[in-house]
């Protein structure tokens, strides 16, 4: 009887530690930084890259949760003497379901990413640009403390339509893609702390 009673008990422990880190009323921190070099060989072509990005959701459910990421994206192209800056204001609204066990759980985060920046030459304007999309993305987050996920991600299914405003000619351009990119050899790694 008592070996029934304490398998009970623990049963219930792990159901319960099972979804703590992902019940209503938490909330995720987390974000992530990258950077990026390239260099064309044989030319003076690179470009840098950089970009911070801090986010912030909450619980409305038990596994559920709704958030957004803001930050800053910086990039710069250099090819012999002309070198252009692009820098951009980036705001993404986020919904994540998660389902699984309390060490592994797997999720799908719908998201809408959106930037707006501008381009310069020497210092000076030359272009303003503006970015929207839809994102499907699958992950899987690993629980090392109960309060502390490491997730592995991918984009997923994704639309973007990205505008381009030359401020010299007054010339628009626009481009829309739509794709499926499952890249599992280039992930995203994030941390994300649940409180």
């Amino acid at each position: 009887m008592k070996k029934l009673l304490l398998t009970a008990v623990a049963a219930l422990a792990i159901s319960f530690g099972a979804k703590a880190q992902t019940e209503q009323g938490k909330i995720i921190l987390g974000g992530s930084v990258g950077y990026s070099y390239d260099h064309l060989n044989g030319s003076d072509a690179n470009t840098q890259s950089f970009n911070v990005t801090p986010n912030i959701g909450y619980f409305i459910s038990d596994n559920f949760a709704i958030g957004t990421r803001v930050g800053y994206a910086y990039r710069q192209e250099k090819d012999g003497e002309i070198k252009d800056k692009w820098g951009s204001f980036v705001a993404v609204p986020f919904a994540r379901k998660y389902s699984g066990t309390e060490t592994f759980k797997f999720f799908g985060e719908l998201s809408v990413p959106m930037a707006w920046g501008t381009v310069k030459n020497d210092g000076t304007k030359v272009a303003s640009t503006a970015n929207y999309g839809v994102q499907l993305s699958p992950g899987v987050a690993f629980f090392p403390k109960s309060n502390f996920g490491i997730e592995l991600s991918v984009r997923g299914l994704y639309y973007g339509n990205d505008r381009f405003t030359n401020e010299i000619t007054g010339g628009k351009s626009i481009s829309n893609s739509f794709g499926l990119a499952s890249n599992f050899f280039s992930p995203q790694l994030g941390v994300q702390f649940y409180f």
